[in-house]
């Protein structure tokens, strides 16, 4: 009797776990910039406690960065999305793959790298948008 009073009187669905808007590339772009910003500073100054203060804060943009490509990857993109792009499972391992070599380099390159491999998942992602 209770589980027919409180069983759901209208069956919904949704592709994300909140209303569309939440997601959003930008956000991995805006730390990998950080990333690569820090990495440019770091060639210009020898001090060795602003080294030590650019890699704790270098290595936590990159790791929000991370966060920010994997959240899509697992929330946002859905099969139908992978089935449409199918790079699209190997655009994001390189793009984490690259954010970890950014965060263990002060190479600017590799910032740059990781920057170039979320702008591939930006596009993609602003395509799946508009379906």
């Amino acid at each position: 009797m209770l589980s027919r009073l409180f069983a759901p009187k209208v069956k919904v669905s949704a592709h994300c776990d909140l209303p569309c808007g939440v997601y959003d590339p930008a956000q991995a772009r805006i730390e990998a910039e950080s990333v690569k910003a820090v990495q440019e500073k770091m060639a210009g100054n020898d001090d060795p406690h602003f080294q030590a203060r650019a890699t704790v804060i270098k290595e936590q943009r990159a790791e929000l960065a991370k966060h920010h490509v994997s959240v899509l990857w697992s929330d946002y993109f859905k099969p139908p999305h992978f089935e449409k792009y199918p790079e699209l499972h190997q655009l994001v391992n390189d793009a984490l793959k690259a954010l970890s070599a950014a965060k263990a380099s002060t190479d600017p390159a590799t910032g740059q790298k990781a920057l170039d491999y979320i702008a591939q998942i930006d596009k993609i992602f602003w395509e799946t948008k508009k379906a």
